[in-house]
This record gives C-alpha cells, structure tokens and sequence, in this order.
C-alpha cells in the first residue's frame, strides 16, 4: 500500500488542501492522512501551542503511515512545506510534494494588489463576496503574536535543513500568491539537497494553490509525479 501525508499551513485546517487529496483519492487506492495540527482547524486555539508540537503531531502521523504502508509521500502546503521537508529528511519518505512553500514571507506587489481588490470590493458594497476577505478576517483576529513567534522560530529551525532533504521534490508556486512570494520557491529549489528535483509556477493562483482556477492541472502533475 501507498501512503500520502498531506500537511496543511498556518492557521490553516484540511480543508487547504482537500481538493487535492479528494483528487488523489478519486485516482489512486492510496491511504490519505490529513491531520489537523495542534490549535489549528474551524476554530483557532493557538495561545500557548509551540511550534514543535507542530511537527511532533506530523511526525506521529508520519510514522503510523510508515508502518502500515510499502512507500510514503509527503505532500506539504505553505507553512506545511516547513514540517515536510523537515520529516522527509529525517524518515524514509519516497517523494516530496511542497506547494506555495514558505520560505520568506510576504509578496508585497501581490499583497498590494489583493488589497486594493478588497478595497475595491468593499466601496462597492461586495466585500463579504470576497473570497480573500472571507479567508483572512478571521485568521487575523484569532491569530495571537505569541503564534507568529512560533513560526517565525519554525522557519529559523527548518531553513538550515533543506540540504538534507534529498528525495526527489515537486515544487509548485502561485505566480499571484500574496503571502509567499517567488523568490521562496526559487531559495528551496535552488537549497534543497535533491538531485531530482522540478519547480512549476501556476500563472493565475494565489497563495491557496489547491483551490485556484488551475488547479486540475496542478493535481494531475502532482500524481504523475508521485506516480
């Protein structure tokens, strides 16, 4: 049996990265986990969580996986990405998957232009239409400064690593992505320790890359790759 570990971001839940694990699911007999780590989900509970916690809750995941199935992916999403490169350097994963991979943060060109969208929106009486409104005004008010520290502190722990990281690793990068911008995809692609390695930019997406207008054929890449 194959087993896939998909991880999603920061303040995020598994609905981030759903789209593609239903996909890999409607394609495949694979076993999918897609955990919610600790204080994240519907309903934020981030006060007091360390971001090691995190990556130990992952990485139980990870070794349950790795006991009941023949080979083990590792799919990671924004802050995700962190936690799978981590685990995929540490255990015997087969193959790494790292979408809008945070490395720096934020794009502000790109951060400009959805505000000014927003902005927009909002003049027009629109703005609980739009979507990256919806997303984050929760995110921002649930979000205490203690949990940025965290994974400010997770990126200082796990950039150091990425030479050690040496399976083969699909990158995917939203060129409209806010939060994480390009040059982030680029230092992982141009730092990780695989020899196999591809990175592939998805022109229309933003920084939530499984639900973008393209996404059909990202999933396809995905599996062909994984495949």
């Amino acid at each position: 049996m194959i087993g896939c570990l998909c991880i999603h971001g920061f303040t995020g839940a598994p609905w981030e990265v759903e789209p593609l694990s239903e996909f890999l699911l409607s394609k495949t007999d694979w076993k999918i986990v897609v955990p919610t780590l600790p204080g994240h989900g519907e309903f934020l509970s981030l006060k007091g969580i360390r971001y090691q916690e995190w990556i130990e809750h992952a990485e139980s995941e990870l070794k349950k996986l790795l006991l009941s199935c023949e080979r083990v992916y590792v799919i990671g999403f924004s802050m995700g990405r962190l936690i799978a490169s981590y685990l995929a350097g540490k255990y015997p994963v087969e193959k790494l998957v790292l979408l809008s991979a945070a490395a720096y943060y934020i794009n502000p060109p790109q951060l400009a232009a959805d505000l000014k969208e927003m902005f927009r929106d909002a003049i027009q009486g629109k703005i609980t239409k739009n979507e990256l409104f919806l997303r984050y005004k929760g995110k921002i008010t649930q979000t205490p400064i203690e949990a940025t520290l965290q994974f400010r502190r997770l990126v200082s722990f796990t950039r150091p690593l990425l030479p050690l990281v040496e399976v083969p690793t699909l990158i995917a990068q939203g060129e409209s992505d806010g939060i994480v911008p390009l040059k982030s995809a680029e230092y992982i692609y141009t730092n990780i320790g695989a020899k196999e390695k591809k990175l592939t930019y998805i022109r229309n997406s933003k920084h939530h890359i499984c639900h973008c207008d393209e996404k059909e054929a990202l999933f396809s890449q995905v599996l062909g790759f994984l495949k």
